[in-house]
């Protein structure tokens, strides 16, 4: 009994879920109905609202090509009457002279026939029949007035309601990641006239490979594209990846959004490598700092581990201790540690060659830092960018300036900019750092 009473409340409930269900979608299909009718409704009025624009457009056509013919009728028959006016007037002055001419000359006994005839040869000659140029000042062709609409006519049978743009392809091959800046470049997969704009949504990643659905992340809009590429400029890349994706729009819709793709940033990653590093600099992975104790310390440690328990003082520093460099031991199986005024620590990669991006952020404090490049052979006892073995940008505020601290050696070549720049460099060694007080 309890079996069956539990089996029918899992069957109340069931029906009761699936009531909601349908009645939900109930109340859905209704909606869906009155945003038919109202959905209809506008995009009717939009549509007798465009061919109302296009009969009122052929209608001012219409009225001003009208006007163009009538105009030229107009100015054609003022012409052509004043022509036939005047040789209307010719005619009759000609006529007048030439029974003027018979009746003299049927009276050629008279006293008076040479005076006449003088006269009238006089009259012809000033005669206006022979000053009247005989040919129409204007044509009666109105040809050049004829239309031929078939074209027009085409194209006015295919219009049609606007399709929805396709989804546009990103073209990997032509973008571009550089100079904290992001080129996209996409295109369509069909030609459309119809495209007004495109929107580009782009968006920060951890991720390599195909965008994933789920992102910490949301997306960066820009709306209003009218070209089909677009450079996002002053980037920040804190992340390595970045999605893109873009749609077409019309007047009328938005298109699906392209396949969405992952950018690279061609950033060189790298970390400090503290075994290398001068006792006065406190190194962590990605940071550096000047530490004025830092070799007494780690000196007094050292003492008081042997059980010696001696103060440092700078008769025992490190920097005075040192051996030259020439009676250095040899055998050893790592990198020394940067001693003496070499205040260096490298980084753990090394560089083959290349094109290689990096950014570098220093404190406004800072009093004089070097950033560079070096090649295997730079020696311990070496300052970064001092000899020909490295090359580095020196700041040094001490001075209120900043400057390249030497030139490559030759057959080393390398750039270095500010950062957030571009480094191209032949088979150098290791990235270095250098700090001061």
């Amino acid at each position: 009994m309890e079996e069956q009473r539990e089996a029918l409340r899992k069957i109340i409930k069931t029906l009761a879920v699936k009531n909601e269900e349908i009645q939900s979608f109930i109340y859905s299909l209704k909606q869906m109905l009155l945003n038919v009718e109202a959905n209809s409704a506008k995009v009717q009025e939009d549509l007798e609202a465009e061919f109302q624009s296009l009969f009122s457009l052929l209608e001012e056509l219409k009225e001003g090509m009208l006007m163009k013919i009538k105009q030229d009728r107009a100015s054609r028959t003022y012409e052509l009457q004043n022509q036939l006016a005047a040789c209307t007037r010719a005619l009759e002055s000609s006529e007048e002279l030439l029974e003027t001419a018979n009746q003299t000359l049927q009276a050629m006994d008279s006293e008076d026939f040479p005076q006449a005839a003088k006269q009238i040869k006089d009259g012809v000659t000033m005669a206006p029949a022979f000053r009247l140029s005989l040919k129409a000042k204007v044509s009666d062709n109105m040809s050049h007035l004829m239309v031929d609409f078939a074209q027009e006519r085409q194209m006015l049978q295919a219009l049609k309601f606007l399709p929805v743009p396709s989804a546009p392809v990103i073209d990997l091959a032509e973008s571009l990641v550089a100079d904290n800046c992001v080129t996209l470049v996409w295109r369509m997969p069909d030609e459309d006239s119809k495209i007004d704009h495109y929107v580009l949504e782009y968006r920060r990643t951890n991720f390599e490979g195909p965008p994933r659905l789920k992102e910490d992340q949301p997306w960066m809009v820009i709306e209003g594209i009218r070209q089909t590429e677009y450079t996002l400029t002053g980037l920040k890349f804190d992340m390595k990846y970045m999605n893109f994706r873009v749609k077409a729009c019309n007047k009328a819709v938005a298109g699906e959004f392209s396949e969405p793709v992952t950018l690279e940033t061609p950033a060189f990653m790298f970390r400090l490598d503290a075994s290398t590093s001068h006792q006065n600099l406190r190194v962590d992975d990605l940071s550096v700092e000047w530490d004025a104790m830092g070799g007494k310390v780690q000196d007094i440690k050292a003492r008081e581990k042997d059980g010696k328990g001696r103060t440092a003082s700078p008769i025992n520093s490190p920097a005075r201790g040192t051996p030259s460099p020439k009676r250095m031991p040899s055998g050893r199986g790592g990198r020394d540690r940067f001693t003496a005024e070499s205040y260096t620590v490298l980084g753990d990669t090394l560089i083959d060659g290349g094109e290689h991006y990096w950014e570098v952020r220093y404190e406004p404090d800072s009093k004089a830092f070097g950033v560079g490049v070096a090649y295997r052979s730079l020696g311990r006892f070496e300052q970064l960018g001092k000899t020909a073995a490295s090359w580095c940008l020196h700041v040094n505020n001490w001075l209120q300036a900043s400057c390249p601290s030497t030139m490559p050696a030759p057959n080393k070549y390398c750039t270095l900019s500010r950062p957030g720049s571009h480094s191209r460099c032949c088979p150098l060694s290791r990235y270095g750092v250098a700090a001061s007080r």
